[in-house]
């Protein structure tokens, strides 16, 4: 969300148009019934970009009656797509409504203007409202009064288990469930999936079985404060009772993404178990906030070591000495995006390492209020 919010301010700054308070997706699989204004500080938003675009909150009255051109933009497209393909339809049409706008503009290729422009709208000008922001930063409080804590962005929820087929660890009851699930939605349009080989692949979430056995490898103590940021984990207390087990001091609300966000932007350490988009645009953040560690696990090497130390073929000085090794140069150091000309989707996003903001392009782009393009 936070992401495609970006893009489109970006892409209304550069052809000059008016934007609309954007309407929040109410049937996609969560069914969140939220508009903007529950989730983000509307006026704050607008004032904040006010020498960029003009925001409204409604479409103005000469053009209610008028029928919007209703279209998706193509994925990964550059500046110029919108400039020579959607300018003329909004010149044609006078209001263009865009009903995906998910990963519409590219990662690379675009004018460093713009790329600052993205990084403006998602570091100060979207902002949670006043009272999730003031519950965020109770809970960080807490989390905070006995010392420093760890954010495990466990993505082990039903929806995603059954979208991507990852049924390692699942009993034949589980594993039907969430076959039934995949085939009743007409959207998810792989169907037939070989569990195991998209886990050796480095496919899927680690469950949390194989988390907990990852964070012992890695040295966290046993008396690491840790704080789930997910829905309700699938299986429910019996799947996270290893971890509980192993890691007494943990706490998991399943009530409010947004508050997991922050707390997840503000812990010291933050190791997502899947590398979605939540994970990936909290890694931007917290690079552009000073590059706070965050543990990009290799779940592909991963699974291979773990399936060696539980066949017995590594003892667990080999096993966390080998996952250790192996992380050593994934924990968010300075890096620019790995480029793979044609294929948007295999190299970096641009919202996990917005490399032309961090360092001394963050500075020079807080001093400037007004972007020309």
């Amino acid at each position: 969300m936070r992401a495609a919010i970006c893009d489109m301010v970006t892409v209304a700054r550069y052809l000059n148009l008016t934007m609309v308070i954007p309407e929040l997706d109410k049937q996609s699989f969560w069914a969140d019934p939220s508009d903007f204004g529950d989730i983000f500080d509307v006026n704050h938003f607008i004032d904040s970009l006010r020498y960029e675009v003009k925001i409204v909150k409604e479409l103005p009255q000469k053009f209610i009656e008028k029928v919007p051109l209703s279209m998706q933009p193509i994925s990964w497209s550059s500046e110029k797509y919108y400039l020579r393909q959607i300018l003329p339809l909004v010149r044609k049409h006078k209001v263009v409504r865009f009903s995906k706008t998910d990963s519409r503009l590219a990662n690379n290729g675009l004018p460093l203007k713009l790329q600052k422009l993205r990084c403006y709208v998602n570091y100060n000008a979207l902002r949670f409202t006043p009272s999730i922001e003031a519950l965020g930063n109770k809970m960080i409080s807490i989390l905070r009064r006995t010392g420093s804590f760890i954010v495990l962005h466990l993505r082990y929820e039903m929806d995603m288990l059954a979208f991507s087929g990852c049924t390692h660890g699942c009993s034949d009851e589980e594993t039907e469930e969430l076959t039934r699930m995949r085939n009743a939605y007409p959207w998810w349009k792989e169907k037939e999936i070989d569990s195991e080989k998209k886990r050796l692949e480095g496919l899927c979430p680690l469950t949390p079985r194989e988390t907990t056995l990852v964070l012992k490898a890695l040295g966290f103590p046993r008396d690491t404060r840790i704080y789930i940021a997910s829905g309700e984990i699938y299986g429910g207390e019996k799947r996270l009772a290893v971890l509980k087990t192993e890691f007494p001091n943990v706490k998991h609300s399943t009530q409010m993404a947004t508050l997991d966000y922050l707390v997840s932007v503000a812990s010291d350490v933050f190791i997502p178990s899947n590398d979605g988009n939540m994970a990936k645009v909290v890694e931007g953040h917290r690079r552009f906030t000073g590059f706070h560690k965050t543990i990009q696990l290799d779940r592909k090497k991963l699974v291979e070591l773990i399936d060696l130390f539980e066949d017995q073929e590594l003892s667990w000085e080999e096993f966390s000495v080998a996952v250790k090794e192996l992380h050593m140069g994934r924990m968010s150091q300075p890096t620019r995006r790995r480029v793979i000309p044609g294929q948007p989707k295999e190299e970096d996003y641009f919202y996990a390492n917005p490399h032309e903001c961090l360092g001394p392009a963050r500075k020079r782009m807080e001093r400037v209020k007004h972007i020309e393009i």
